[in-house]
């Protein structure tokens, strides 16, 4: 199992970015959770199977939101996130 921490910015705060990526992680099975930042950035914690983690980051650099955009991210795989079993957005 992959776990990563994942923050991307661009136009990705008041654009449906955070439902369609919990949409995307309950498609592909991928447990975490995506929160808004101060800084106008989205913190993604996820977790799941290696394929699946691989399919999850691609798309969610290619902004899974239609009006969203990423313009930088960042991944850290780290192995210290909290387990979960769903997906949330706070």
């Amino acid at each position: 199992m992959k776990k990563i921490r994942m923050n991307v910015q661009g136009r990705v705060q008041g654009v449906g970015f955070r439902f369609t990526t919990k949409m995307l992680a309950d498609e592909l099975g991928v447990y975490g959770s995506a929160m808004n930042e101060d800084n106008g950035s989205v913190t993604i914690e996820a977790m799941g199977e290696d394929d699946a983690m691989d399919t999850f980051i691609e798309k969610v650099k290619a902004s899974p939101a239609p009006y969203g955009r990423v313009t930088f991210y960042t991944i850290e795989e780290n192995a210290t996130i909290t387990e979960r079993d769903r997906f949330i957005t706070n």
